[in-house]
């Protein structure tokens, strides 16, 4: 009907002046706050993700024509949309996310004073363990280390332990969250989830209502082959790196978990992960595993239960 420019001070002002209609906006950083500022203007607001908006531009690259591109993203009707988050479900989510910031500054700094030490033939093995043998090595006044070196080193080793401190206190915080969260206590009865993967579940994530079924869910998460079919013939690659990458991890991680203590109990041969572990690769495994798990994961939230352990088959 027209098309104007706004600038972000007079948007709420001029939406107020319109009658109740259809927002298409692209899933970016400040899209939740404003969609809930305009859903509260009587307006009804659907958020799109670029990656789906952007087939709809037309050759060059502007505000008008991406503006364009978006109102016609959103008129298809096969269009997925972005779930509206809420202020709570941000609060929640941005605990997880400065928790994982934090880990991956921790890693990259005990990274480097293992990578400076092995330099000067100082090797020690990975993992945070064995970190502490390297901070030992850094106090000790009678080793052969050039105290240029030592001082440098010392500082990022205090450093990397001011982050393991501060990540203890965001564990507590995320596991305090998860004992009056409703759907975390649900959603940690599966095996393999814990506080940490519970609350990445509970709060970026979409609602399960949102997919029709598990294998839509688990694909959301980037736990399904990616498929290159045509003519009637299904080709299926190897599984997807696309889609939401932390959570992904969290669940793989999980499942090698689960999969370690199964295997130290004894995992019974007629079982899914006994059959399984019998005939795979033990990470093809694991990454089967994440997948039914996230199955399993959208089966609770939809149907609201607990987890049920299936029973085993006699041999």
């Amino acid at each position: 009907m027209f098309r104007k420019k706004i600038n972000r001070a007079k948007l709420l002002e001029f939406f107020a002046s319109q009658p109740p209609c259809t927002v298409a906006m692209e899933a970016c950083g400040g899209a939740h706050h404003w969609a809930r500022a305009i859903t509260r203007l009587g307006h009804e607001v659907k958020l799109i993700a670029p990656k789906y908006v952007k087939p709809f531009v037309k050759r060059q690259k502007n505000d008008v024509a991406d503006a364009e591109a978006i109102c016609e993203a959103g008129c298809r009707p096969t269009m997925r949309f972005v779930a509206v988050q809420s202020e709570t479900v941000q609060a929640s989510a941005l605990v997880f996310r400065t928790r994982d910031i934090q880990v991956r500054q921790r890693t990259q700094i005990t990274n480097a004073v293992r990578g400076h030490l092995a330099e000067y033939g100082i090797v020690v093995a990975q993992g945070a363990g064995h970190f502490k043998k390297l901070v030992a090595y850094l106090e000790d006044p009678t080793s052969p280390l050039p105290e240029e070196v030592r001082s440098i080193l010392s500082l990022l080793a205090q450093t990397a332990t001011r982050l393991e401190e501060k990540i203890s206190l965001l564990d507590k915080e995320i596991t305090r969250r998860t004992r009056t969260d409703e759907v975390a206590r649900r959603l940690m009865t599966i095996p393999g989830i814990g506080p940490i993967t519970a609350t990445a579940i509970a709060a970026p994530a979409p609602p399960a209502s949102a997919f029709r079924r598990g294998r839509d869910f688990a694909a959301w998460v980037g736990l399904t082959p990616p498929q290159k079919s045509t003519g009637g013939k299904q080709k299926l690659g190897a599984t997807s790196k696309m889609g939401a990458r932390t959570l992904r991890r969290l669940l793989i991680i999980g499942a090698a978990a689960a999969i370690h203590h199964a295997v130290r109990r004894g995992v019974p041969p007629t079982s899914w992960l006994g059959r399984m572990l019998a005939r795979k690769p033990r990470m093809l495994v694991t990454v089967a595993l994440a997948n039914k798990t996230a199955r399993i994961v959208w089966a609770l939230l939809v149907k609201g239960e607990d987890y049920k352990a299936p029973e085993v088959a006699a041999a």
